[in-house]
């Protein structure tokens, strides 16, 4: 965790899909809780709503949901 309380979570290849970055940053259960989530619009990227569950993310792109927030970071 850095100062501004966002986790950086790191990811191996170059974008992961918002669903698979939500359950590794750990802000969700279960993949199923991923798409109820983002179908009720619970989680904004980069400050925006985003209801694709498909989106790619990429390094730098900051994840919400809840209060909680996780920053991509590749290795």
């Amino acid at each position: 965790m850095n100062g501004t309380g966002i986790e950086d979570v790191p990811i191996r290849d170059d974008s992961i899909r918002l669903g698979q970055f939500l359950k590794l940053a750990n802000l969700i259960d279960s993949g199923a809780e991923a798409k109820s989530v983002i179908a009720d619009g619970l989680v904004s990227v980069n400050g925006d709503v985003e209801t694709r569950r498909g989106r790619q993310l990429v390094s730098g792109d900051v994840v919400e949901i809840g209060g909680q927030a996780a920053r991509v970071v590749t290795e």
